[in-house]
């Protein structure tokens, strides 16, 4: 037979204390005094009581206690993404409130066999909206009946969502190169849908990542007729890739290139430096997102500034709000433009 897991009330009747008394020392939501808390944590150590079971405290409050935050990539590779660590960061602060867990999912299951949207028990998700299958996500969820709020996607009407000036900023940065005197611009971006291989964008290609597409617009609002590249993801070495590609032809190389992240314009320089190219002398690169990237000194990238901390923490807001039974506004932040030294007249 399975030994009995010990109570509360068995850790107080050997500490000779009220079970509520017990209870609030490892609830922490009521003073208690440094001899009684030690007396109910010497009782608790004596017992093998290691604090209440989750699984009750789940079926008082009728919830699990998770919220579902669903990336595209690999979660290895989200994690290598600095805007996705910020992010997650202020997204654990905004549900703190909850007592919750963050349930870190992908929005496919490559085996089938992982907890998915579907079949993960959640109170609340988080969708990030830098991913090509926002829209499928955002129709699981909502099949559940579970409350929902979007980073950075199109979710329509009724769904909170936290939004960036993506198109207003990008086109401060081709603005910036322009009046450098550019006119050979190219583009970097973000993929243009989910399962894109990196490659040239083509005017009919289908883009389906919102953030892809704002940013996007905004830099052929300055240059129309800009090639691009998209990446398949945001890391040095997809920039990397992308630089040589656009810069591998002398008679068509652009003399400035705008990518769609700071890790993307990192790796861009890298290829720049290959061809023995000057930076910004030759060749100038602006980023998005405002980042420590290692490795880049001497650069310090003209970049555009985003709160990432700021938007994980609105959507963690915004789900304890909702749980809460209140209504969560949508917010959308801005980004400051910063010249660094990527940046400089045409040569």
């Amino acid at each position: 037979m399975t030994a009995r897991r010990p109570t509360i009330n068995d850790v107080a009747r050997r500490a000779g204390v009220s079970p509520s008394t017990a209870s609030v020392v490892f609830s922490g939501k009521t003073a208690v005094s440094d001899a009684t808390r030690q007396r109910v944590l010497d009782a608790a150590g004596s017992l093998g009581y290691t604090g209440p079971d989750p699984r009750a405290a789940s079926l008082r409050r009728g919830r699990s206690g998770i919220v579902g935050v669903v990336f595209e990539e690999h979660l290895g590779a989200a994690f290598l993404d600095p805007v996705k660590t910020l992010m997650m960061d202020g997204l654990t602060d905004g549900v703190a409130s909850l007592g919750a867990g963050l349930l870190l999912l992908r929005d496919r299951a490559p085996l089938g066999t992982e907890p998915s949207l579907t079949t993960a028990p959640l109170d609340a998700a988080v969708l990030v909206g830098c991913s090509g299958m926002l829209r499928e996500s955002l129709d699981a969820v909502q099949a559940r009946g579970i409350p929902v709020v979007v980073i950075e996607g199109d979710a329509g009407d009724g769904i909170p969502q936290i939004q960036l000036d993506n198109r207003e900023a990008q086109r401060q940065a081709a603005s910036h190169v322009r009046t450098l005197g550019h006119t050979r611009v190219a583009l970097v971006t973000l993929p243009a849908h989910g399962g894109w291989v990196r490659g040239r964008l083509g005017p009919e290609a289908a883009i389906t990542v919102d953030v892809t597409r704002e940013r996007l617009a905004g830099a052929r609002e300055v240059f129309p007729d800009a090639p691009a590249y998209a990446a398949q993801g945001s890391s040095i070495d997809e920039g990397l890739a992308a630089g040589r590609a656009l810069l591998a032809d002398p008679l068509t190389r652009p003399t400035a290139v705008l990518a769609q992240s700071d890790l993307l314009a990192a790796g861009v320089i890298r290829a720049a430096e290959e061809l023995g190219l000057r930076v910004p002398e030759h060749l100038s690169v602006t980023g998005f997102d405002g980042i420590v990237v290692d490795g880049l000194a001497p650069y310090r990238l003209t970049t555009l500034v985003q709160p990432a901390a700021e938007k994980g923490r609105a959507a963690g807001q915004a789900v304890a709000a909702m749980l809460a039974g209140q209504p969560a506004a949508s917010i959308r932040f801005t980004c400051v433009f910063r010249v660094g030294n990527t940046t400089g007249p045409r040569a």
